[in-house]
């Protein structure tokens, strides 16, 4: 008897851990009541942002080695920027990438007035059918005031394309242009010299001709060597940028050196920068598929790039997978929040977490100690994905924050969906995801995901609303935006100029959509747009300054310039703040100069306003 009491008392002990755990972390319902209470203080329109061209197609030509699983190829490339390229002081126009055509194409947001034609942004040479576009990304490289713009392809490495009086010339980043097949591009300073930098996020592995239907016998088509530890993707790349002048391209210096071997090799999909530290220089999060994500702190100086990957400590609570830089999971989005006055961000990152499928886990990593931590190899960030609701959403990828209604705190809308089809396919995943990892880079080791076949695909993008309670739960249905659409990039901006933020969102193999906002909610708002001097005069846009907003009855509000954090989505570079007062708000502002940070306080009535950060510390307003 007492011997199989023995036996019998740690499984007691398991049982009783497993049911305390449960009732710990349970989640608490949000009542139908209080859904449509939040619901009423929430209003979107969607509009179409374009429209099908002529010879639209649903997938791409491929190598023959990757012929059966074309639709699993095909999956990716709709990618949207809101940016001002006429300087009429609103966000309405935008850059789309449509891979029904591979277009790239900048014009003004449909409804906002034909105010110039539409520009196709087209390599000049070395350009063809075996290349992809994957996103646009709006950029001032030459700090003349005048918007460019970097698109990033499957098969090719990236271009920028310099604007000289509306007409664009294109520019090679690398000479002579390589074969990348880039996933994600974000913009920063991240070496401290006041100059931009561009971080590529590479996928397949560099020199494999995905689309090339002539491409056989090549050793380098491999899909990743693992499905929770790859480190075959493409080789990530830093370019640290000097200005020639304007009209002309920056030169270029190769820092991809700096970044830690497995950062640089993983199969990356989303990029965000944040200084969490508060020396102005940006940390890196790299959202990878197929394994553990990456943050890196930033101990870099001009011209000298250092960079160092943290990971958390496990606690006892704390599943392997939940710690952060401890993941296998597929990471495809990331987005920084921040909430009831907190210094740090929560950090948002997009996973798989289809229902009855792959139950993986999206992230909301939650500060739990101060920035500087993380100079001393310690991670101040917790996930508690789970008890705030934001843990399933589906097959998710870019994510972004914004306070839509105006109550100061933001909310989350992110991209959902992969393939849409009629054959339900996951069965055949899963099994694949069980085979030994040996075999998983090999094309010819996967199962058929070819037209008609679904993975995920008629699932809505939710929108994540904050409940008094401090839960998150998703709206996006009961105001009428649920719509199962295989969405990639989302981008952020003031359409129509009402101090209100709308969305542009980009749909693969589908017309893309604009939701304009017609919350009715009347908090006074400021809209911040920063800008730094540039050349003969001109402004760009202060990439990195961070902000810290005070207003009457409200915590202290946060917000950081990096338009183009994410996955295929760029916003613009206007900062949005419920100031909640009819008086002035104090605004205390911080920049980087050649000479150094720079910090001043400014007071601002509800409104827009655009903001000159001088090199000498002084804001002017423009």
């Amino acid at each position: 008897m007492s011997f199989t009491m023995g036996r019998m008392l740690p499984a007691a002990i398991a049982v009783a851990l497993t049911f305390a755990t449960g009732l710990a972390t349970a989640r608490p319902s949000i009542s139908d009541n209080e859904e449509t209470r939040l619901a009423a203080r929430f209003g979107f329109t969607a509009e179409p942002l374009n429209t099908g061209p002529a010879d639209a197609r649903s997938l791409r030509a491929v190598a023959p080695a990757l012929e059966h699983i074309r639709s699993w190829i095909s999956a990716v490339g709709a990618g949207v920027a809101l940016t001002d390229l006429d300087h009429n002081g609103r966000s309405d126009d935008r850059c789309l990438v449509d891979p029904r055509d591979d277009s790239v194409t900048v014009a003004p947001v449909a409804g906002t007035g034909d105010r110039y034609p539409t520009i196709t942004l087209l390599p000049e040479d070395e350009y063809d059918s075996t290349m992809a576009p994957m996103g646009c990304v709006p950029a001032d490289l030459d700090t003349d005031g005048d918007q460019d713009f970097v698109v990033y392809y499957w098969g090719r490495s990236p271009v920028l394309f310099i604007n000289v009086r509306g007409k664009f010339r294109s520019h090679e980043l690398i000479q002579p242009p390589q074969v990348w097949n880039s996933s994600a591009l974000t913009v920063g300073d991240v070496d401290g010299d006041g100059q931009l930098d561009l971080l590529v996020g590479n996928y397949f592995p560099d020199g494999a001709r995905l689309l090339d239907p002539a491409a056989t016998g090549d050793g380098r088509m491999q899909l990743q060597d693992g499905m929770g530890l790859a480190r075959n993707g493409g080789t990530n790349r830093l370019l640290l940028s000097r200005p020639s002048g304007p009209d002309r391209p920056p030169a270029w210096t190769d820092a991809s050196g700096a970044l830690p071997a497995d950062a640089a090799s993983a199969w990356t999909l989303a990029i965000g920068m944040q200084d969490l530290t508060g020396d102005l220089l940006p940390e890196i999060y790299q959202a990878e598929d197929f394994g553990p994500d990456h943050l890196l702190v930033n101990r870099s100086r001009p011209g000298q790039v250092r960079l160092e990957t943290v990971t958390a400590t496990r606690d006892l609570t704390s599943p392997k997978s939940t710690v952060l830089g401890h993941d296998s999971f597929k990471g495809m989005g990331v987005a920084f929040t921040y909430t009831d006055g907190n210094r740090l961000p929560m950090i948002v990152v997009s996973n798989i977490t289809s229902q009855w499928a792959l139950q993986e886990s999206n992230f909301a990593f939650v500060p739990n100690g101060e920035g500087t931590d993380l100079l001393a190899g310690r991670v101040p960030f917790t996930d508690r994905s789970e008890e705030l609701g934001l843990s399933r959403s589906g097959w998710s990828w870019d994510v972004k924050a914004a306070d839509f209604d105006g109550d100061g705190t933001d909310e989350l809308l992110q991209a959902t969906g992969f393939l849409k089809g009629e054959r339900w396919r996951w069965a055949l995943l899963q099994e694949l995801a069980l085979s030994n990892d040996q075999l998983v880079k090999y094309p010819w080791a996967w199962p058929n995901f070819g037209p008609g076949d679904d993975l995920s695909g008629h699932e809505h993008s939710p929108l994540w609303v904050r409940a008094e309670s401090g839960r998150y739960t998703d709206l996006a249905p009961r105001l009428g935006i649920g719509t199962p659409d295989n969405s990639r990039g989302i981008a952020v901006g003031d359409v129509n100029g009402d101090g209100k933020p709308d969305v542009a969102v980009a749909n693969q193999w589908a017309d893309s959509k604009l939701l304009v906002n017609t919350s009715r909610q009347t908090h006074d708002r400021t809209v911040v747009t920063l800008v730094r001097p540039g050349v003969n005069g001109a402004t760009r846009p202060a990439v990195g300054a961070t902000v810290t907003a005070a207003a009457t009855n409200r915590a202290e509000m946060r917000a950081q310039l990096y338009p183009a954090n994410g996955h295929a989505g760029v916003s613009s570079a206007e900062l949005f703040f419920a100031t909640g007062t009819s008086g002035f708000s104090r605004f205390t502002i911080r920049w980087l100069t050649p000479a150094g940070p720079r910090e001043a306080q400014i007071n601002l009535e509800p409104g827009r306003h655009t903001l000159v950060l001088q090199n000498d510390g002084m804001i002017a307003i423009a």
